[in-house]
């Protein structure tokens, strides 16, 4: 992993740690979220970390498991990476 650029190595332990709290308990996912982030869940707009939280927690499925196929990352110019994910989800 060290050959890789920084921005694919933070990308890719953020990715990692992201869907493995989602897929065990979904109301650990406030910590990540602040109130000025935004999801978009088919094609509903969520803004702030208890209106996301709230969403994710609200979801109909008790159990789900995320296998990532793909991930990509991209610095951007204000210091931040942009991730791409693609993967399959496997619910109940």
């Amino acid at each position: 992993m060290g050959d890789k650029p920084i921005w694919e190595q933070i990308g890719s332990s953020f990715i990692q740690h992201y869907y493995q709290l989602f897929d065990a308990d979904r109301t650990q996912l406030g910590a990540i979220y602040i109130d000025a982030s935004c999801l978009t869940w088919e094609g509903q707009q969520f803004q702030g970390k208890a209106a996301i939280v709230e969403k994710l927690t609200s979801l109909p499925f008790q159990k789900i498991q995320h296998s990532i196929t793909a991930q990509d990352h991209q610095p951007t110019p204000d210091s931040c990476i942009l991730s791409m994910v693609v993967g399959q989800l496997k619910v109940n």
